[in-house]
C-alpha cells in the first residue's frame, strides 16, 4: 500500500534574500538603512574635522553668555544683559505669537472667501476671485513690505492727536490709537495678580502688565471651558438621537460654559483695562503693537487666506448637490444648510491641505527680517550667530525649532483629522 509523504523541507539559503520574494524587501530595507546611517556617519566625521581644521569645536554653551542687544516687541522680560538663551526664547514666542494670530485669520477669511466666492451674486463672486488671484500671485514679501510702508507712511503722527483741534482721533471709544508707530490697544492688568502685578490705588495707572500666572488660568479656565461646552454638545445630541426631541436651553448652557468661569476669574484677579494715554511725543501705557507686528500679520493672513478660500471652494464642491437638494426639501434655510450640512462633510477634504497651509504660515513668517521683526530667525539665527560664529550650532536649533513646531501643528491637525473622517461600521 503506498503511503503520500510531505517533501522535505528546503533550508535557508543566503541567495533567497535576494530571489526570494519573502525576504528581498526586507534584505532592500536593511542595506539603505545601513547605507544612510554610513552616509550620516561620514557626515558628522567630515563636519567635526572641518570645525577642528578652522580651530573651533561643537558647542552649546554660547547660549549662556550675555546677548548684548535690544529686541523691540517682546513678551517675556528681557534686556541687553540677558542671555542668547534668554534671546532665543524671547524671538520663539515672537515667532509662536505671529503664526498663532496668522493661523486664526487666515482661516476665517479662507472659510468666508470661500464661500462667498461660489456666491450666486455676481460682484460678490467676482470681488473674492480678484482678492484670491490678487494675494496667492503676488510674492508674500512684498506684501508684507506694502502693509508696513502704508502703516509707516500713510497713518497720522502721535501728535496729530494732541490738541482741541486735532486732526486726528482714537477709535473704539477712545481707547485705540492707530499711529505710524503701530497701533496701541488696551493692556488687561490686574489688582489682585498672582505674579504681584497691581495698578495704583490713587492714579488707577497700571504698574505691571498681567503676569504669566494670571494668562496661564484665565487660558486654562477658557480651555476647559470649550471641553465643557463640547461636552453639553455631545450629550444634547445624544438625547435627540435617542428621543427625537433637542433638550431646551442648549446654546446658553454652552456658552454659559465658557463665559462663567471666565468672568469669575476676572473678577477674583480683580481684572481692569490699562488705556493708552498720549504723554508726550508718543503714547504710554498700554499694549504697543509695532508696525512690523502689523505687517507680517496681515500680510500671512490675507495671503494665506487666499490659498485656504480655494481649498474651502473645492471641499465645498467636492460635496454632491443632492445633500443641498435634500436640504432643500426638508425646508432648510440656505445658511443652515451650509453650516450644518455642507461644511461638515466638506471639512473631510479641507483639513489635510489646511495642514500644509498653517506649516508654510509658521515658516514663511522668517520674512520678518524683511521689516524688523525680531522673530526667532533674527534673534538666534541671525544676531546670536554673529556675535557668537556658532553659525552650525545656531543653525541646528533653527532648524530643530521649526520642525518641532510643524509636528506639533501636523499632531493636533491630525487628531481633529481623524475626529471628522467617515467611521467604517
Amino acid at each position: 500500500m503506498a503511503t503520500m509523504t510531505d517533501p522535505p523541507a528546503e533550508g535557508f539559503r543566503l541567495s533567497q534574500l535576494l530571489y526570494d520574494t519573502r525576504y528581498r524587501s526586507a534584505t532592500i530595507q536593511v542595506v539603505a538603512f545601513f547605507l544612510v546611517m554610513a552616509g550620516l556617519v561620514w557626515l558628522v566625521n567630515n563636519v567635526v574635522i572641518n570645525l577642528s581644521a578652522a580651530g573651533k569645536d561643537f558647542d552649546f554653551a554660547f547660549l549662556n553668555s550675555r546677548a548684548g542687544y535690544d529686541i523691540n516687541q517682546r513678551l517675556i522680560e528681557y534686556s541687553n544683559d540677558s542671555t542668547h538663551r534668554r534671546a532665543a526664547y524671547v524671538g520663539i514666542l515672537n515667532t509662536l505669537l505671529v503664526a498663532f494670530l496668522g493661523c486664526i485669520t487666515a482661516t476665517i477669511l479662507g472659510v468666508i472667501a470661500g464661500v462667498l466666492r461660489l456666491s450666486k451674486n455676481w460682484i460678490v463672486g467676482r470681488l473674492m476671485t480678484v482678492y484670491v488671484e490678487g494675494f496667492r500671485n503676488i510674492p508674500l514679501l512684498l506684501w508684507i513690505i506694502v502693509i508696513f510702508a502704508i502703516m509707516t507712511e500713510s497713518m497720522p503722527q502721535p501728535r496729530d492727536f494732541r490738541g482741541e483741534d486735532a486732526e486726528a482721533s482714537m477709535i473704539l471709544g477712545e481707547s485705540v490709537a492707530v499711529t505710524n508707530r503701530g497701533i496701541y490697544i488696551p493692556n488687561l492688568v490686574f489688582t489682585r495678580s498672582l505674579g504681584g502685578n497691581e495698578v495704583d490705588a490713587e492714579t488707577g495707572a497700571a504698574i505691571a502688565s498681567a503676569s504669566f500666572a494670571d494668562l496661564a488660568l484665565l487660558v486654562a479656565v477658557i480651555v476647559a471651558g470649550f471641553f465643557a461646552s463640547g461636552y453639553i454638545g455631545r450629550r444634547a445630541t445624544a438625547t435627540q438621537e435617542r428621543t427625537g426631541v433637542r433638550p431646551p436651553g442648549v446654546f446658553w448652557m454652552r456658552a454659559g460654559a465658557i463665559i462663567l468661569p471666565a468672568v469669575i476669574v476676572l473678577v477674583a484677579l480683580g481684572a481692569t483695562l490699562d488705556y493708552p494715554q498720549l504723554q508726550g511725543f508718543n503714547f504710554s501705557g498700554g499694549i504697543h503693537l509695532r508696525n512690523s507686528l502689523i505687517a507680517l500679520w496681515f500680510a500671512l493672513s490675507l495671503y494665506t487666506g487666499a490659498f485656504i478660500a480655494e481649498i474651502v471652494r473645492a471641499g465645498i464642491l467636492s460635496v454632491s448637490k443632492g445633500q443641498t437638494e435634500a436640504s432643500s426639501a426638508l425646508g432648510m434655510r440656505p445658511s443652515w444648510t451650509m453650516n450644518l450640512v455642507i461644511l461638515p462633510q466638506a471639512m473631510r477634504v479641507i483639513i489635510p491641505p489646511l495642514i500644509s497651509q498653517f506649516l508654510n504660515l509658521t515658516k514663511n513668517s522668517s520674512l520678518a527680517l524683511a521689516v524688523g521683526y525680531m522673530d526667532v530667525r533674527s534673534t538666534l539665527g541671525g544676531i546670536t550667530i554673529n556675535q557668537t560664529g556658532r553659525e552650525l550650532e545656531g543653525m541646528l536649533l533653527l532648524g530643530g525649532f521649526y520642525l518641532l513646531t510643524s509636528l506639533i501643528i501636523s499632531l493636533f491637525m491630525n487628531i481633529y483629522n481623524n475626529s471628522v473622517a467617515l467611521k467604517e461600521r
